[in-house]
């Protein structure tokens, strides 16, 4: 956080000497700055309104082209939030790089959090949980904040259906050293409440928009998430590579946005995630 706010003085800085003397340029200069000081940060926390219905979609495994690209263009037309939890050596060229850079600087309605570096060492689940891997698991998930620069503490363990915040930890494996360790360094580790699920081994998804929809509907109505007037959706990039699958996803949004208690955020703005 406190580099951030560093990063935006000093680019306020340069802004300032660059400016010319000339009327118009001055404006200019002074509107960037302000947009800048503006733009909230990565974390910050806003306030939740009780009378509203929070829908956080939350896509593992990015970068995943065409899929991530084709995610973020529905979210970007349909005006709305959604989370991208990165995996480090997914990151390979100079276009995934640039789709991950473009996710970070797109707050606040795109979020990068944290999904580690090798996807809980190539998918070795009980490996990378063991308690004599708790060092090499944690520093998996370091060495992915430093490497797509992610800057929130906030993290999905792979393969795991796990939530912790300040010393609450509830899950699968609530009881694993790793899981206890990145809760006492700060980091909110985050499951979810429905699962936009794959077919089989198909790059596809296996409910309709419609079938999710009703999935939504009848988690709030039953009361039945995590967090009250709160539901965090998982599905993957890879999912919706193909127009029709896209379309899918464009249709499921549209139908929620119809019921005007339902807001779309980033997974910042969780309720445990802003609760300090």
């Amino acid at each position: 956080m406190k580099k951030n706010i560093i990063t935006g003085i000093l680019a306020a800085v340069v802004l300032l000497a660059a400016c010319k003397n000339n009327g118009t340029d001055k404006k200019a200069t002074t509107d960037s700055i302000n947009n800048a000081a503006l733009k909230p940060l990565p974390g910050s926390a806003i306030k939740l309104d009780s009378s509203k219905r929070y829908i956080y979609l939350t896509w593992d495994d990015s970068p995943q082209p065409p899929g991530t690209v084709n995610c973020k263009s529905v979210f970007r037309e349909a005006g709305i939030k959604a989370t991208f939890f990165g995996v480090g050596f997914n990151k390979v060229g100079p276009w995934k790089k640039r789709i991950i850079d473009s996710i970070r600087n797109d707050y606040p309605q795109f979020l990068l959090a944290n999904h580690s570096f090798s996807h809980g060492f190539n998918d070795k689940y009980s490996k990378f949980y063991s308690p004599a891997m708790t060092d090499s698991a944690l520093n998996d998930f370091l060495r992915n904040e430093k490497d797509l620069n992610i800057q929130v503490k906030i993290i999905r363990l792979p393969g795991n259906n796990t939530w912790a915040s300040n010393g609450v930890i509830t899950g699968q494996k609530a009881e694993k050293p790793l899981i206890v360790k990145l809760d006492k360094m700060g980091y909110k580790i985050v499951g979810w409440d429905i699962e936009w699920g794959q077919l089989g081994k198909q790059k596809a998804p296996k409910e309709s928009a419609v079938e999710m929809v009703k999935k939504v509907t009848q988690k709030f109505e039953e009361g039945s998430t995590n967090q009250s007037n709160a539901i965090v959706i998982l599905s993957h990039d890879r999912l919706f590579e193909k127009k029709q699958f896209a379309d899918s996803l464009a249709k499921f949004i549209s139908i929620l946005k119809q019921d005007k208690r339902n807001v779309f955020e980033t997974i910042d703005h969780y309720p445990t995630i802003q609760h300090k």
